[in-house]
């Protein structure tokens, strides 16, 4: 944005510094123009009435010598002509077009105007005066003059506005970045604390003490919502936990009676209870995982950790695991790699995916666990899920309608999805080929780079 804000700026400026000098240097090349009119016109004048003295008087030696000396002196060309239009006497190369000239001056009219006058052109101009007393004119005098030293003016004139010109607009670009950066100041710094409190930092917030009036008050406005959203989720976080953490006791109290009362059941009473006992056992873990959930959601920080080390040990107990149910589990892991992520995330992400598969692959199918690069994958050949339950898999006490007789209580991929995120990655479940599901993990790499 800031960018388009400086350009807008500096287009502005260019506006005006263009409305000031271009008007500025045409009236000075007017000007300059006007001058040399006028000190050409009394010249020709002068030479008008020597032109008509020598019609009257019929003597010429003081009209050439004056006009030779003249175009000479300032590199012109002075033409003398009659009442009919015949040359009198000349000097200089006038290789100009004198003809409509020679008729203004003839019918007693002199140059009013002449062209515009630049750096480039012309390089001479054409003056007419008429010759004579009052009505009776006796002749024309043309002067072709050079523009040389109006053009050299008007080029320096011309050449210090530009530098002028260019000299006000780097300093007013170099005001308008500062601008720029002072009104957009507190836009970078909302970016960038938005961007931390999505990330997880919820205590991340802006100085409301910088930029214009109506940004610090959004500033100020936004650490209020930001205040009032963390503490929403503290509280809601805090009451996950203790509600998790107060209800184990009592689980494991009725739990404890329940089995007291076996030896005095009737048979027939056998079967309720072991479903009691495995409600009881149903609603422990779905505590355990509420609690896991709510320690994950309170916030732990990402660092540079080995995601293989954190792997291999777990993936050696789950080896013993899939051969008891008569499963392949296949490992193609690097002897090291290191990622961005929350310390022993990539592990219980791991166990979450290998745990599903344990529960839904049958006996003889295989399951992949391989990293490429920062990226790791699980993948198995059971029977996967549909691309609907795909997308709703990851929300929290989700169960398929299929597996609704299977142990767990709906939150394990919802709270490895919640580490992925708090380690600043993501998780997906994609379909696997040609069967089977993929849990794939993406991480970032650590800052410090290493592999």
């Amino acid at each position: 944005m800031r960018p388009r804000l400086v350009a807008a700026f500096t287009a502005l400026i260019v506006l005006v510094i263009t409305a000031l000098s271009v008007p500025l240097g045409l009236a000075y090349a007017s000007h300059r123009a006007n001058r040399l009119l006028l000190d050409r016109r009394a010249d020709a004048t002068r030479f008008a009435e020597l032109a008509d003295r020598a019609a009257r008087e019929g003597d010429r030696t003081a009209l050439v010598p004056e006009i030779t000396r003249y175009a000479e002196l300032y590199g012109a060309a002075v033409r003398i002509r009659d009442r009919d239009g015949a040359l009198v006497a000349e000097a200089g190369a006038m290789d100009a077009d004198d003809t409509a000239a020679t008729r203004t001056a003839l019918s007693g009219r002199t140059t009013e105007d002449l062209p515009a006058l630049g750096p480039f052109g012309p390089r001479a101009v054409l003056i007419a005066e008429p010759a004579g007393r009052d009505a009776q004119v006796s002749g024309a005098v043309l002067l072709l003059a050079p523009t040389g030293r109006a053009r050299h003016d008007i080029a320096l004139v011309w050449a210090a506005l530009a530098l002028g010109a260019l000299a006000v607009l780097g300093c007013s670009t170099l005001a308008a970045r500062g601008l720029a950066r002072w009104i957009l100041r507190p836009v970078t710094e909302l970016d960038h604390t938005a961007g931390e409190i999505a990330g997880g930092r919820m205590e991340a917030r802006v100085a409301p003490d910088v930029g214009p009036a109506e940004l610090r008050r959004l500033k100020a406005r936004f650490n209020a919502m930001a205040d009032a959203v963390s503490a929403a989720m503290d509280r809601q976080r805090t009451f996950v936990a203790d509600a998790s953490h107060e209800l184990r006791t009592p689980l494991a109290v009725l739990s404890l009676r329940l089995e007291n009362l076996q030896p005095h059941l009737a048979a027939e009473g056998t079967a309720e209870h072991e479903e009691a006992m495995a409600e009881i056992d149903r609603l422990g873990a779905l505590v355990d995982d509420m609690l896991a959930l709510a320690r994950v959601e309170s916030g732990a920080a990402a660092r540079d950790v080995d995601a293989v080390a954190e792997l291999r040990p777990r993936l050696a107990g789950w080896q013993e695991v899939f051969a008891a149910k008569g499963l392949t589990l296949e490992v193609d892991l690097p002897e090291s790699r290191h990622v961005q992520a929350v310390p022993d995330a990539v592990a219980r992400i791991a166990d979450t995916a290998l745990d599903n598969a344990h529960k839904f692959v049958p006996e003889g199918g295989t399951v992949t666990v391989g990293m490429e690069g920062t990226v790791l994958r699980v993948a198995d050949d059971g029977p996967g899920l549909p691309e609907r339950e795909r997308a709703e898999a990851l929300g929290r006490f989700w169960r398929s309608g299929d597996h609704a007789n299977v142990p767990g209580s709906g939150l394990g991929l919802a709270i490895a999805a919640e580490l992925a995120k708090a380690s600043g990655g993501t998780l997906r479940l994609l379909p696997g080929t040609p069967r089977g599901l993929v849990v794939e993990l993406r991480m970032a790499a650590p800052p410090s780079g290493q592999p």
